[in-house]
């Protein structure tokens, strides 16, 4: 194991260092938050990618495969068709709004009344969605160092909040082109052929598992739908995603490299599916379904190669959880905090170096709270679909009313947010926290409400709508800093 555990380290050290190189470059709010708004394709969609598959895609894409067949590829599959989705319809739009939050997005399009309500709900989402990824840690260095679940999750949580509060996300965009990279190499290129290999291939696949391990639907129509609720209409409006379309250089880049990172989820869904179902051929007893990827790792896989596969699975769960973490930290200082204060933050008034300073102070008290609620946290899928029913819930019909609907209003807008998030959290306390009926029910509420109040109250103001058509246009934002030529044209 030595050979893993140095493949490990250094790994990790690259991790800081590139925290390190960050802060010498991270001078101003924008370059910051969204990398100075300068991406290229080839960074824009490596990042994007990475940022989507955590270590649920990973770990538990695998999971899903062992569990159900190549059908489990649907979570992350309708993850990579959100994106798509996004790419596709909206991120020209968005990333031509020159915002740093959702909340600021409601904020233009709905009058500056609809954001601090918006900004709390996003916040608890991002918030959940970072402990996820932070309790994915200690399964990890549990299989590489056999550490206690508390150690674990300090060590990789600490190391993600050491680079996400030097750099930003300038530091976090240099961490994410490594993870995608390592992910590439060790799961699609060297685990997926050697699982099926192991398993005696497809044949013998085929030979030994049932007929429903190679329908495509057999993880249930129902259970589809809901992936699709959840995590296909989640990529269009989570304000992670959000933070990384807003890096693009244009609108152009946002909409090509979306589309190149979608696509790449598709693929990575089916390889997990895949690797899941070669798992169950040679450990079909295996006590839970998420052990199967640390399982056929640790056993199969030769020194070396073996490090650098767990090296992947730790770069898919620290890519989401700096993802998560600079979004919550950007939304509890840009949204709800400077808010309270009566100080609203626009994208670049002030001084810079204390908006660099601010953000950064909050992203480390972030990444504290994140740390601490992971320990006392246990169950990975409940905490994660708590996050996404509140972001569904409460937050998809008001965005994209806001961009579809020109009859929305403010009143309808806050409606929806307060009825869907509330409906959302009785739901789950009445039907249970896994329960689909929370989102279904949450979602038809919301709509309900922001119709009904966007029809009952006063249009939204000409002059609102006027400078909000300016702003999709891409004119009458603040002017940003000048583009730099280094790093960008990646």
């Amino acid at each position: 194991m030595a050979v893993d555990y140095a493949v490990i380290i250094i790994y990790l050290a690259g991790m800081l260092a590139m925290g390190w190189w960050g802060m010498r470059r991270a001078k101003s709010k924008s370059e910051f938050l969204v990398a100075g708004r300068r991406l290229g394709p080839g960074m824009y969609s490596g990042t994007m990618a990475a940022i989507v598959l955590g270590g649920a895609s990973t770990i538990g894409g695998v999971g899903l495969g062992y569990q159900y067949g190549l059908s489990g590829a649907w979570m992350v599959f309708t993850i990579g068709l959100g994106l798509l989705a996004l790419s596709v319809f909206f991120s020209a739009r968005i990333a031509r709004l020159k915002v740093y939050t959702v909340s600021e997005m409601l904020d233009l399009r709905y009058g500056g009344r609809a954001g601090i309500i918006s900004g709390v709900v996003m916040w608890a989402y991002t918030l959940m969605l970072a402990v996820t990824s932070t309790i994915a840690y200690a399964t990890i260095f549990d299989v590489l160092f056999d550490l206690n679940r508390t150690i674990a999750i300090i060590l990789g949580g600490a190391i993600v909040v050491a680079y996400s509060t030097l750099g930003g996300m300038w530091s976090i965009t240099l961490t994410d082109m490594v993870q995608f990279v390592v992910k590439t190499i060790g799961v699609l290129l060297l685990l997926l052929p050697i699982a099926v290999i192991k398993a005696g291939g497809f044949s013998e696949m085929k030979a030994k598992l049932p007929t429903e391990y190679f329908d495509p639907l057999g993880i249930g129509g129902e259970t589809i739908f809901t992936y699709v609720l959840i995590y296909t209409f989640g990529m269009l409006i989570g304000q992670d995603i959000w933070q990384r379309v807003f890096t693009a250089r244009s609108d152009k880049v946002a909409r090509i490299g979306g589309t190149v990172a979608g696509t790449y989820c598709l693929v990575y869904a089916i390889a997990g599916a895949v690797i899941g179902t070669a798992a169950k051929v040679m450990y079909p007893t295996l006590p839970s379904a998420d052990s199967a990827f640390a399982t056929i790792v640790k056993d199969e896989l030769p020194i070396g190669v073996r490090g650098l596969v767990l090296a992947a699975a730790l770069a898919a769960v620290m890519s989401t959880s700096s993802g998560a973490l600079i979004a919550c930290a950007t939304v509890a200082n840009n949204d709800i905090w400077s808010r309270l204060r009566g100080v609203v933050s626009r994208g670049g008034g002030g001084e810079e170096h204390d908006e660099v300073k601010g953000n950064r102070v909050f992203i480390l008290i972030m990444g504290v709270a994140v740390i601490l609620i992971a320990i006392a946290l246990n169950d990975v899928v409940e905490a994660l679909t708590v996050a996404y029913n509140l972001l569904v819930g409460g937050l998809l019909v008001p965005i994209l009313g806001g961009l579809l609907w020109r009859r929305g209003t403010a009143a309808g807008a806050l409606a929806a947010v307060s009825v869907g998030g509330l409906a959302v959290i009785g739901l789950m306390a009445a039907y249970g926290i896994l329960a689909n009926e929370p989102v279904y029910y949450g979602l038809l509420a919301s709509l309900a409400v922001y119709v009904i109040v966007s029809l009952a109250t006063k249009p939204t103001d000409a002059a609102v709508l006027a400078a909000w058509r300016e702003r999709l246009a891409g004119r009458g934002a603040e002017t940003e800093e000048p583009a730099s030529e280094t790093v960008t044209r990646a």
